[in-house]
């Protein structure tokens, strides 16, 4: 490997988690790039952003994700301008995807605020109708053998569980129902294992193939997707995305595919990526050991002061 291909750079827009409005708004509020970023969103939307963001209880509401996507394409461009980012590579695990489109210019901002509407909308019209009681469980510290164990057991009285994702070891991301949440929980504690959140609704999980072809047949064909100009690494397999065919199957793949940042890592590592960007809300994915033990991370969004932290 050459001294060049050991200096890579890559830039990655986090997925969602919880988030209050006291410091998203405030991040809206006072951050100049975030200002920016929301007066177009504004304008593409024809409503205030900011305003349905006050107003809403639900933390993957349409305001809440649009706010979201801003804040992380703002520290994009707080990136570029005080670091002098300039990557040689993209990833967007989960909806991070969507701020991964705009930036490598798939879609224009405006676009990809409209598209992130559209689907918003209809995963709420799909989760009223369909696996209305489905949530995602994200945990920590719990061996693979254990868990396998643990799902089998849900499995033996016919009860449905999909993963939706595998984040670091012992560290996963599993739909189920939400009555069976309270025994899974405790299961997992009693493997060793943390509880850290549940999403509503569910995310990534193999059985919302119908929301993916929902998305695929109404709303996706309404968008003229371009191929990137910058290679983008896909969250569920990590494959390097070059063409706009391959990108667009990459955001439908996100509705029933679940998200494998072990490959992601592997991507990186082998196109010779040793510094990485997170841009934006960011509570997860510069914590996980494989990230920090593979890459020099520096973390630039809302409750950061774009402080690198050390590859150990």
């Amino acid at each position: 490997m050459t001294a060049s291909e050991q200096t890579k750079t890559a830039i990655v827009f986090p997925g969602m988690g919880p988030s209050g409005f006291s410091e998203v708004g405030r991040f809206l509020t006072l951050d100049p790039f975030a200002r920016k970023r929301l007066a177009e969103a504004d304008d593409a939307l024809g409503y205030s952003v900011f305003d349905r963001l006050r107003d809403s209880e639900d933390d993957y509401s349409e305001a809440t994700q649009i706010a979201f996507l801003v804040n992380s394409m703002a520290s994009a461009d707080r990136a570029e301008q005080e670091h002098g980012l300039v990557p040689d590579l993209c990833v967007g695990p989960s909806f991070g995807q969507k701020a991964a489109a705009a930036y490598v210019g798939s879609l224009p901002f405006a676009e990809v605020v409209r598209l992130t509407a559209e689907l918003a909308r209809c995963e709420l019209a799909y989760f009223t109708e369909e696996y209305r009681d489905a949530v995602t469980h994200t945990f920590v510290r719990t061996p693979q053998e254990k868990l396998t164990e643990i799902l089998a057991g849900l499995g033996e009285r016919g009860e449905w569980y999909d993963y939706s994702g595998y984040l670091d070891d012992g560290f996963f991301m599993v739909s189920l129902r939400e009555k069976e949440l309270d025994g899974f929980k405790k299961a997992i504690s009693q493997a060793g294992g943390y509880s850290m959140y549940t999403m509503v609704p569910a995310v990534h999980a193999p059985a919302f193939a119908e929301l993916r072809r929902r998305a695929a047949e109404e709303i996706l064909p309404k968008y003229d997707i371009l191929d990137p100009k910058l290679p983008v690494v896909t969250d569920q397999d990590g494959t390097i995305v070059t063409t706009a065919d391959a990108l667009r199957t990459m955001l439908l793949d996100t509705f029933d595919l679940p998200i494998h940042w072990p490959k992601v890592v592997d991507t990186l590592k082998g196109a010779g990526v040793s510094k990485m960007y997170i841009t934006g809300p960011d509570n997860l994915f510069h914590r996980l050991d494989r990230t920090k033990s593979n890459f020099e991370v520096v973390t630039v969004g809302p409750g950061k002061r774009s402080r690198p932290a050390r590859k150990r």
